[in-house]
């Protein structure tokens, strides 16, 4: 990162870890709303059975005797990945806004830059940083090649 500023290179910095934890936010988001799916479909089975209901415990089988004692216990447990997946999704709304921040902040001031990065022949470095980063869009590429010295500047 010669030539940036310690200002840029920290903004960079924080842009990254953002983007990280955007990731991580997400991913559990991604993890807690599949269980809270597989509940509810194991409430609605609950409430189709007519028979005979058992839960594992480990790797046995066993009897349930108090079969609505079960659904509160799936729907306490329904309620709760509920809570947690609004809290993820408050903490994602909120990185998302600060990745925007950051992420205008640091094009401007590359845009603001004296003198251009030197153009790179690698073509498939775009295709591989949008296949390995779900968050990056058009705007953040060019600002993560630019970073990385792999593309002009442009002049607005």
């Amino acid at each position: 990162m010669n030539g940036i500023s310690p200002q840029l290179q920290n903004q960079i910095t924080q842009f990254q870890q953002v983007q990280q934890q955007l990731q991580a936010v997400t991913s559990q988001k991604v993890q807690m709303d599949a269980q809270r799916r597989e509940l509810m479909r194991t409430r609605e089975e609950l409430e189709k059975s007519t028979g005979a209901v058992y839960r594992t415990a480990g790797s046995l089988l066993i009897k349930v005797d108090d079969v609505p004692a079960l659904k509160a216990e799936l729907d306490d447990s329904i309620e709760m990945m509920e809570v947690r997946i609004s809290s993820l999704e408050r903490q994602e709304t909120s990185l998302k806004e600060k990745y925007t921040v950051l992420q205008q902040t640091i094009s401007v001031a590359m845009g603001g830059a004296s003198a251009p990065a030197p153009a790179s022949d690698d073509d498939g470095e775009e295709e591989r940083l949008l296949s390995t980063n779900p968050f990056l869009s058009p705007t953040s590429l060019d600002s993560t090649l630019r970073v990385n010295n792999r593309m002009p500047l442009q002049s607005a």
